[in-house]
């Protein structure tokens, strides 16, 4: 059960409640004994709370192959007719991968998706809640279009073709929302940590990136006031004041070029430490500000990223932080996100695919969408979408291929003319027995970054007014930040205006393993998560909030209506760390090797591109479509 009184819950399997003897088992076993199947899934996956990303009999299968070496006999007889195409992933460059080919192959064409959750989208998640009569929608994974107007002439085109004008965004997204409510950015530190529990308010600067930075005398007075009464000892404050507040430029025995040369190949944390001398417990309380980007804090991301993140301690330096090298351009603001985030994109990518599966048309209209899942695998859909069903081999065929896969703890077997593997890069060399070894290694050379989006469906933000913040970082804390939802109006959709009303809260929880590399972090950190139970999110849900905000009225009995923990182990596509990888970049780099075709199966995800974003995911699967019908 639930610790909190306003949440009933049981023991789930995939969001289904188990009794009798499948409540004695492990959930692989559960899952490979078929006790629960896909038709128990459509109970609408988007409105199910408790550990939702990777869930529970979306990976058993995946692990079984890939941890215990267990092989599945292929099945004599296959499932289906014959397809034109067979796409295993139905995240948003497998949808994508499946319009742009049925584009090349003509509306008749018969595709299947194939995916081991039981909702599409993969990370671009929907999670909806009802508090108090009024519906909450929110993004559990992918979560904004980022700088569309960089985006590729395909990628662009692409977004078109699902009827999203990003200049509407302009309207829909209440950029000054937060202002006007008077809410800042609050720091809380972790009390087990600096042995204190209180709120620290920025009542000017800040920002959702840059807490600690000062842009003018009236930020410095501010964030002066704060560093005197944080729980450091008084030298470290000294140090830290130092830091950010009197801003020296500590790399004057530089030239310009030295020092853009230097900050790329020195961690930030070093830099902190080695010209600030700040302490552990200083560090500390700055290392994290990016985890939500980078998925590990300043000891493995450079002091040149610090720059272009326009980092306090950076901005004395003298360098402009929009003229240093960037390996990306980043220049609109973050207002283009749909109320369920990137999830609004899989949805209006399945419109078009499933027309008769989801009621939606438009950007405005995806909102409020009702979607049929019982429609989404009909023998008569042109196109069908098959949910909780793990691939286990993709291999050619003398006229085709062919894809065995797990659903149900049934193995089946279906056939198509092409194949595009829009999975992630780490499963492909269990599943596909034709690929060299070079190919195998440059697949296995990155690491996916593991992190956790917790939505908190809130009865009011009553406290959070009452504090003044809509965003808190917690230095040390088990959340690295957290935030009130986007404000966003559009479709029918209407944003929580007041605090008397529900409203969702984001909270972002990235395990890491500070001191190893980027790659080794997000491998340690995977396992972390996976060994975190729902309930020890739930307590550290309460604890964080009820710590930072109980002073300001917060009660978690009467304030939290639901929680939903989506889990990434295997989340984010693995961007080049300059730290590093060297030069290494979306163009050049072991990716490139891996996302080769083998024969006629190609290879379209984000990690394909070196960028986890959405259209790192479209520009692979333009390619992989090109690989296959030119």
């Amino acid at each position: 059960m639930s610790r909190l009184k306003g949440i009933s819950r049981r023991d789930f399997l995939g969001g289904v409640a188990l009794t009798g003897v499948a409540a004695s088992l492990m959930p692989v076993q559960v899952v490979a004994q078929g006790l629960v199947d896909s038709k128990n899934a459509w109970t609408y996956p988007p409105a199910k709370t408790g550990m939702r990303g990777s869930h529970v009999g979306s990976f058993e299968v995946a692990h079984a192959l890939s941890w215990e070496g267990q092989t599945f006999e292929r099945p004599r007889d296959r499932t289906d007719s014959r397809y034109d195409l067979i796409v295993v992933g139905g995240g948003i460059s497998g949808l994508a991968s499946a319009i742009l080919a049925q584009e090349k192959l003509g509306p008749d064409a018969r595709i299947l998706i194939l995916d081991n959750h039981d909702d599409f989208g993969g990370h671009a998640k929907r999670n909806e809640f009802t508090v108090n009569g009024k519906t909450l929608i929110g993004y559990g994974g992918s979560q904004t279009l980022e700088s569309p107007a960089h985006y590729s002439e395909g990628s662009m085109d692409f977004i078109h073709s699902l009827g999203i004008d990003t200049e509407k965004f302009y309207r829909y997204f209440d950029q000054s929302f937060y202002e006007r409510q008077g809410l800042k950015v609050g720091i809380h530190p972790d009390p087990e940590i600096f042995g204190e529990n209180a709120l620290h308010v920025r009542s000017s600067g800040g920002g959702s990136i840059g807490a600690w930075a000062a842009y003018d005398d009236e930020d410095k007075e501010n964030l002066a006031a704060i560093i005197a009464t944080l729980p450091l000892a008084a030298d470290e404050r000294k140090a830290l004041h130092r830091w950010l507040v009197e801003q020296p430029d500590w790399l004057a025995h530089l030239s310009y070029d030295e020092k853009v040369d230097y900050l790329r190949t020195h961690s930030y944390e070093h830099c902190m430490r080695e010209f600030g001398g700040l302490s552990d417990a200083a560090c500390l309380m700055l290392n994290r500000e990016v985890i939500g980007t980078w998925g590990v804090g300043w000891d493995a991301i450079s002091g040149l990223e610090a720059v272009r993140f326009w980092q306090g301690g950076t901005l004395g330096l003298g360098l402009d932080p929009l003229g240093v090298p960037h390996p990306y351009t980043s220049d609109e603001p973050y207002i283009f996100h749909f109320p369920d985030g990137n999830a609004g994109v899989a949805r209006l990518s399945v419109a078009k695919l499933v027309p008769d599966a989801v009621e939606a048309a438009d950007m405005d209209s995806e909102v409020l969408a009702k979607v049929h899942y019982d429609r989404l695998d009909r023998a008569e859909n042109n196109v069908r979408i098959r949910l909780s069903s793990t691939a286990v081999e993709a291999k050619n065929t003398a006229d085709g291929v062919e894809i065995t896969y797990v659903r149900d703890g049934k193995i089946e077997r279906v056939e198509a003319r092409a194949g595009i593997m829009a999975c992630y890069n780490h499963i492909l060399p269990f599943i596909m027995p034709e690929l060299p070894m070079q190919q195998k290694e440059a697949l296995d050379w990155p690491e996916k970054v593991p992190l956790a989006y917790v939505n908190v469906a809130l009865r009011n933000w009553r406290a959070f007014k009452n504090a003044g913040v809509n965003y808190v970082f917690s230095p040390g804390g088990f959340f690295a930040n957290y935030s009130l939802d986007f404000p966003v109006s559009m479709g029918g959709y209407s944003f929580s205006a007041s605090p008397d009303e529900p409203i969702l809260l984001h909270m972002v929880h990235v395990p890491t393993v500070p001191g190893l590399t980027s790659r080794e972090q997000h491998k340690g950190g995977r396992y972390q998560m996976y060994a975190t139970t729902f309930e020890e999110f739930e307590d550290a849900v309460v604890a964080e909030l009820t710590g930072a905000l109980g002073a300001y009225g917060f009660d978690a009995e009467q304030d939290i209506a639901a929680i939903t923990v989506n889990r990434w182990p295997h989340g984010y596509a693995y961007e080049y760390n300059e730290l590093f990888d060297g030069d290494m970049s979306p163009r050049k780099g072991p990716h490139i090797e891996a996302r080769k075709p083998v024969g006629r199966l190609a290879i379209a995800n984000s990690d394909s591109s070196a960028y986890a974003y959405v259209n790192g995911a479209v520009d692979a699967a333009i390619r992989a479509v090109k690989e296959l019908y030119g």
